[in-house]
């Protein structure tokens, strides 16, 4: 394992497509409950807890070697909005191309014949840590990341807010996010012997019915 390859997979950069989204951040802003740094960090607190856990457990237990299809299927099942479910798949294929170009894996090529549409994000995820040599907290530790970085990084633009504001609420975030990737390594421990089950299914209502909302607008600067 190279922990090097940790810094590739998580860098905003890496082409996974995750910039084009913003977490549900912008149907948030626009309904008021984002404006300013302090309503930022609430809600990438809110999200971290909810669809964060849920997804870093998922890329937790793929990156430990569980079934792909059944942990898609778990995935499904823990995102009721339909717009997140296609965004998920959308950000799966573009992860999935990314990862087989960066780290070569029969494993990987096998789901991306298996999921032509795209598997969940966060199995894919899991999937290209595992790929890479990385463990399941790598892989965790990314979600987690993925899942708040990628709101604020939004906020900035679409509120113009200080850069610097919103990297201090991510960095006030941290110690929760340690707490959060130890639990999705927990549960997905617990996958073996107890099934997808074990993992969380912890529910945010307001993100999904802003995916939905947000789908539907006829202008909007991110997909999602």
């Amino acid at each position: 394992m190279t922990r090097a390859a940790l810094l590739v997979l998580a860098d905003g950069r890496f082409p996974a497509g995750g910039h084009a989204h913003s977490g549900g951040a912008e149907a948030a802003v626009k309904a008021g409950r984002i404006t300013g740094a302090e309503s930022l960090e609430a809600f990438c607190r809110g999200r971290l807890h909810t669809a964060g856990l849920v997804a870093a457990a998922l890329a937790a237990a793929a990156a430990a070697g569980a079934d792909p299809a059944l942990l898609d299927a778990a995935a499904d099942a823990r995102t009721p909005s339909p717009a997140l479910r296609a965004t998920a798949r959308r950000l799966g294929r573009q992860l999935m191309r990314a990862a087989r170009a960066t780290w070569p894996s029969g494993e990987l090529d096998a789901v991306a014949r298996q999921f032509p549409k795209g598997a969940h994000q966060p199995v894919v995820l899991g999937l290209t840590a595992r790929a890479a040599g990385l463990g399941p907290a790598d892989a965790a530790y990314c979600a987690v990341y993925e899942s708040v970085s990628g709101p604020a990084t939004a906020v900035v633009r679409l509120l113009s807010l200080d850069p610097f504001e919103a990297t201090a609420a991510l960095a006030r975030l941290a110690p929760e996010l340690d707490r959060v990737a130890d639990r999705a390594v927990t549960s997905a421990a617990a996958v073996p012997a107890e099934g997808v089950d074990a993992l969380p299914a912890a529910s945010a209502p307001l993100l999904e019915i802003g995916a939905e909302v947000h789908a539907a607008w006829p202008v909007r600067l991110f997909a999602s």
